[in-house]
């Protein structure tokens, strides 16, 4: 689950890379805060988990392990695609931030909830 999770933070890294270089070369920074979010939900925030859960595989075991990931990777999008679209002008959108804003967020607390319960001390380890 460790590595499942590096790997997709991967993908938000260059998504973020290339949406922040689109924005520099055309000098329009409209979707700075679709940048923003892609780099700190996406790349960093799963890049810590995928090392959180290979760390502690006993957390990278759970259902609650398997709900983050699902939950986080079909929120994003969704959240990223809607904020987009709303930061451009289409306010038609905003239902679409709320509910995949949402579903990250229920995703956050399954990781939560699964650190809270699982990540523990081991002999050598504080």
């Amino acid at each position: 689950m460790g590595i499942r999770f590096l790997k997709i933070a991967v993908i938000y890294l260059f998504i973020g890379a290339l949406l922040g270089g689109y924005m520099g070369a055309t000098e329009n920074f409209a979707l700075a805060p679709v940048h923003a979010h892609v780099a700190l939900l996406g790349w960093a925030s799963l890049a810590l988990a995928g090392l959180i859960y290979q760390l502690y595989p006993a957390a990278a075991l759970t259902l609650l392990a398997r709900i983050h990931f699902w939950l986080h990777n079909i929120g994003l999008p969704f959240f990223m695609l809607g904020l987009g679209l709303v930061l451009t002008g289409h306010t038609a959108a905003t239902p679409i931030v709320s509910i995949s804003a949402s579903i990250v967020i229920i995703g956050l607390a399954a990781f939560t909830a699964n650190v809270l319960m699982n990540v523990k001390t081991t002999a050598g380890r504080q």
